[in-house]
Order: structure tokens, then C-alpha cells, then sequence
């Protein structure tokens, strides 16, 4: 027995899917040009990022990677630490393909930073705007993958392209957040001193904000990586090289030894990225 209520509540049933493809559809139909120019350029960058990772000997590019995380840390445990993994996942034959993962995932998070460093600046110091831009970042993170990689793979196909896309997505909030939060976190007096000083807005920004916020900022770096290593997966359901591909394969073949070890190798290169670019407040 129908129920005249919920008959009539589902019946004027909001047409939001039809809207939102109509609209899609109208954009794919006016600018698809720009999309294929955009699919150009970008496919350009990452064949070029993967070029240079790919060309050094896999052990030159440890000791790269070794020298980096001294640099950055000063710390013998953090060089052995991303030295081990690194050896790993060479060991495990799964070199090529975890630096096509790298490829994805630097190239994620240049993007994602490029544009979440300056929006959160802008952010910090605009309230209202924040407040706006809040529902959008929780939408961008909590609407599920899939549903925006219908649209993405239909503006740029499949490969590297779609993926890169769809993990900006995911992980540009973190970027957006803790730049805002570490720039908002500035304390009142040295801004006031560097403007009682005669500091203009970009010199306060670069000269004092910035460095305070510094921390924040890489802990933004380090889950934007984070995040750009959790869509290798979906990047490799859509057509996108490395460790997503043996992941999928195994999935799809209930292949456990395939998927331990895959799984093994994006662990250990969310490891290596994590000690090589932490960064710490200093007391």
C-alpha cells in the first residue's frame, strides 16, 4: 500500500543528477578545445618529470634521495630510514613503476601547492571568503572519487592525465587548510611590530607570516602527499602507470601475492616521502 506522502515527496524529485550532467555536457560541447590544449600540456609535464626520474641509475637516484633527506633533516636515522626504502622497492623489481607513482604524485602535489599555498594566504586574511571556501574543500574531500572521475575521463580520457586531476582534487584542501591555519596562527604582536616598522602587506606576508607558518605549510606538503599516494589506486583503475596497476591486477585476479607486494612498495614509498620532507618546528 503506497503512502500518499512519501509518493508525493518522491514524485517532485529534485532533477539534480540532469542538471549537473546538462551543464557538464554543455561545458565539454563549448570548451573542448581548451580541455584538449590543457590534456596537451600537462601530458607534456609529466612525460618530461618522468624522463628526468627515469633517466639517473636507480642508485644514483637513491643517493639523491639520501643526500636530500640530509639536507632537510640533518639526521643519519631519517637517511637510512628512506635508503631502506628506496633499496625496497628496487629489491622487489618495482622500480619503474614506483617512479611513475612519483611522477603522479610530485606532479599532484607542485599543483596542489602552486595554488593551496597562495589560496590560503588570501584565505587567512579574509575571513569571509574562508568561510565560503570551507564547504567546498569538505565537498572536494568527502564526494566520492568516482563520481568526479566520471566528468574528468570524459574531458581528458584515459592515462596519467585523469588521475593527476582527481588527486589534485582530493588533496588540495590539505594544502588550502594548513596554510590558512599556519598563517592565521601568526601572532598579533610580531605583525604589528613588522607593520609598526613601516613593512608593507607583501613584506609582512614574506618577511614574517611565511616563515612562522613554515611548519604548517610542509605538514600541508606532507599530506598532500600523503593523499596523492592513497588516489595511486584509483589512478590506476583509470589508465594511469604505476603501483595502482599491479594493485588492480592483483584485485581483479585475487592475486595476494601480487597485491602484498605492490602493497608493500606504496607503503614503503609513503614512508620514504614522509622522513625525506618532514619538517619540524624548531624550539
Amino acid at each position: 500500500m503506497s503512502d500518499p506522502i512519501l509518493d508525493a515527496i518522491t514524485g517532485a524529485k529534485i532533477p539534480l543528477g540532469r542538471v549537473i550532467a546538462d551543464r557538464f555536457a554543455w561545458v565539454e560541447d563549448n570548451f573542448w578545445r581548451f580541455f584538449d590544449s590543457l590534456e596537451t600540456g600537462i601530458s607534456a609535464a609529466i612525460d618530461g618529470l618522468a624522463a628526468a626520474l627515469s633517466f639517473p641509475h636507480p642508485l644514483v637516484l637513491i643517493a639523491i634521495f639520501a643526500a636530500i633527506t640530509w639536507a632537510l633533516q640533518r639526521r643519519w636515522v631519517s637517511v637510512a630510514i628512506v635508503t631502506g626504502c628506496a633499496l625496497f622497492a628496487l629489491n622487489q623489481g618495482y622500480w619503474d613503476l614506483t617512479m611513475q607513482t612519483l611522477t603522479l604524485v610530485l606532479g599532484a602535489c607542485f599543483v596542489c601547492m602552486a595554488i593551496g599555498v597562495p589560496v590560503g594566504i588570501f584565505a587567512a586574511h579574509h575571513p569571509r571568503f574562508y568561510r565560503m571556501l570551507t564547504p567546498v574543500l569538505d565537498l572536494m574531500q568527502t564526494l566520492p572519487t568516482f563520481v568526479y572521475l566520471i566528468p574528468v575521463l570524459v574531458l581528458f580520457g584515459l592515462g596519467m592525465v585523469p588521475g593527476l586531476v582527481a588527486t589534485v582534487i582530493f588533496a588540495m584542501p590539505a594544502a588550502i587548510r594548513l596554510t590558512e591555519l599556519g598563517i592565521r596562527s601568526t601572532p598579533s604582536d610580531l605583525t604589528e611590530a613588522a607593520t609598526a616598522f613601516g613593512a608593507t602587506n607583501m613584506q609582512r606576508i614574506w618577511k614574517v607570516e611565511l616563515p612562522f607558518a613554515l611548519p604548517q605549510i610542509m605538514a600541508g606538503l606532507n599530506q598532500t602527499i600523503m593523499l596523492s599516494l592513497s588516489m595511486v589506486v584509483i589512478a590506476g583503475l583509470v589508465g594511469a602507470p604505476g603501483l595502482g596497476v599491479p594493485v588492480v591486477r592483483a584485485l581483479n585476479s585475487v592475486n595476494a601475492t601480487l597485491g602484498f607486494e605492490s602493497g608493500a612498495v606504496i607503503v614503503a614509498v609513503a614512508i620514504m616521502l614522509d622522513r625525506m620532507l618532514r619538517v619540524e618546528a624548531k624550539s
